[in-house]
């Protein structure tokens, strides 16, 4: 009895899962097409929020970190982008800058603060973001860049390219934000920023936290690969 079964007709099983299962923020959602000048962002905190909220690794959903405990909260939204890791070559690239040894990286996806003159009411959802600038954090020994970029077709930022076009105050606010959040009264923050850097710079580390990225985690997108192939016919 033969088994030559027509070609399946309709989307691929890549699709068809994409449409019955939610993707997961980090693996599941791509870089960008525009990357490294433009990227995907999934906002995890938005200003206001008095909870600090983080993408569940595991799950892909959002969970509650920590209650924030002091006065200060993020001054824009702020979350991470999808297949980046801060791992051996963005720490690499802190040392190489700074001169600092025994730097690793905090093993999370690199973070970013968006611009935009439209307030977020709230986190867990993806823009577009175009990347100006950042600063290079170092948390306890750990390289913890963070990324500044301008939501895409924003009307009053939009035109920014560089962190050169940022208010001088308003960098300035985001340095109090992250070297004071997780201070607490009479000690000395945990937090450190060794510089902030321009639009070159930040392409050149969301690249190589997508490297990072790959290098730990490319496997999952050739196994999901090739579970999602139709199975092979006997002739």
């Amino acid at each position: 009895m033969s088994n030559d079964l027509p070609p399946p007709s309709g989307p691929a099983p890549t699709q068809m899962l994409g449409g019955i299962f939610q993707a997961h923020p980090w693996h599941g959602v791509t870089l960008g097409s525009e990357a490294p000048v433009r990227v995907n962002v999934f906002v995890e905190v938005v200003p206001g929020d008095t909870v600090k909220y983080e993408l569940d690794k595991v799950s892909g959903h959002l969970k509650v970190d920590r209650p924030q405990l002091y006065s200060n909260t993020c001054p824009m939204p702020y979350g991470l982008v999808p297949q980046t890791l801060c791992g051996a070559r963005v720490a690499a690239r802190c040392m190489e800058v700074t001169g600092r040894v025994g730097i690793v990286g905090d093993n999370d996806p690199i973070d970013v603060c968006v611009l935009s003159e439209r307030p977020l009411s709230h986190g867990n959802v993806l823009l577009t973001a175009r990347v100006i600038g950042g600063l290079r954090m170092v948390d306890r020994g750990e390289a913890d860049d963070k990324l500044i970029a301008v939501m895409k077709n924003d009307p009053a930022f939009g035109t920014w390219g560089d962190i050169e076009d940022c208010p001088p105050a308003l960098i300035d606010r985001l340095k109090h934000y992250f070297l004071t959040y997780k201070q607490q009264p009479g000690k000395l923050s945990p937090c450190e920023i060794e510089e902030e850097y321009g639009v070159e710079e930040a392409q050149r580390m969301v690249l190589l936290a997508h490297e990072d990225y790959k290098q730990s985690f490319g496997h999952l997108h050739g196994a999901f690969a090739r579970a999602s192939m139709p199975p092979k016919r006997d002739r």
